[in-house]
């Protein structure tokens, strides 16, 4: 085995264990170098120049003092997407793309209006544009660090997803985006299939990861965790767990469309309650769902006009 692999893992199994050492490796030499692991098998990585090896040391040694990996490479693998991240976002999570999967399906028909709020690194709202090309994505979110990071993601994998600065906790906000939206659809969005029947309603899926770990949680989160991804993004008070969840659903049924659905990923704590919500509400159809370790993790709930 090469020597640059073996001292990657050598500083790194300590604080990672011997399993992750090694995937973390690979993962380095990959990313950082372009070599497969075939090419590290091969020894290729013991021919990379001098520069370049003290590179991929000095993030290792990053690693091995607790950064997450995905903010050394500045990277995150996110439903077969290769999504740019830094601290000022999220790390995109296993269960996030347990939702996307969960919306896409069905496909949705040409010219519909997906929004995704508290978009963060753009994760959702690009991954719904990658497996619905023929939809009108749009992310919203009130950190501009983030929207910066989102629009190089949507440059950078060639997707045309929009991204706007918008604080959710606002109703005003909401208004402007909902005159934005009708702005937009005029301007020549293909939406007159919702334009026709809806009487301005062009929104045909809202979905939201938003901040939903309590506070009081913090005590048993990892530290790679706490000391290095955005609070803002994380945590809500314990005295109001479902603030978002009720904003957002509040005003969610202002924009979409008959037949629209609103889809949250949720603190696994809460699936009754945020349901509980969407019922209050007036959504039908109201569904929990469970993530890949039995934990309630998806809400979704569908707006019909016909019943108002």
């Amino acid at each position: 085995m090469s020597k640059l692999y073996s001292h990657i893992r050598q500083m790194l199994s300590p604080s990672c264990g011997e399993h992750e050492a090694r995937a973390i490796a690979f993962v380095l030499l990959d990313d950082v170098c372009g070599l497969s692991r075939t090419d590290v098998l091969m020894d290729r990585d013991d021919e990379l120049d001098e520069p370049t090896r003290q590179c991929i040391l000095s993030l290792a040694q990053r690693i091995a003092d607790g950064e997450p990996l995905q903010y050394v490479t500045g990277t995150a693998l996110f439903d077969g997407l290769k999504v740019g991240v830094a601290p000022g976002v999220l790390i995109p999570r296993p269960e996030t793309e347990e939702l996307v999967a969960a919306v896409s399906q069905p496909v949705l028909p040409a010219g519909t209006v997906v929004i995704d709020v508290c978009s963060g690194s753009g994760c959702i709202a690009l991954a719904l544009k990658h497996r619905m090309p023929q939809t009108v994505v749009v992310g919203v979110d009130v950190s501009e660090p983030a929207l910066a990071i989102a629009a190089d993601n949507a440059v950078r994998l060639g997707l045309d997803v929009d991204f706007r600065k918008m604080d959710v906790l606002i109703d005003a906000e909401w208004d402007r985006l909902a005159v934005w939206l009708a702005t937009a659809t005029a301007d020549g969005w293909d939406c007159k299939q919702t334009e026709t029947t809806n009487t301005g309603r062009h929104v045909g899926l809202i979905v939201s990861n938003p901040p939903y770990v309590c506070d009081s949680e913090r005590e048993d989160m990892e530290s790679l965790v706490l000391d290095h991804e955005p609070h803002i993004a994380l945590f809500v008070p314990d005295a109001d767990p479902l603030l978002f969840y009720r904003t957002i659903t509040r005003n969610a049924h202002r924009l979409l469309m008959d037949g629209g659905v609103l889809a949250f990923e949720i603190n696994r704590r809460f699936g009754a309650e945020v349901a509980q919500l969407l019922r209050d509400e007036g959504f039908s159809g109201v569904g929990v769902m469970q993530d890949a370790f039995g934990n309630d993790r998806i809400v979704t709930g569908v707006w019909h006009l016909s019943e108002k």
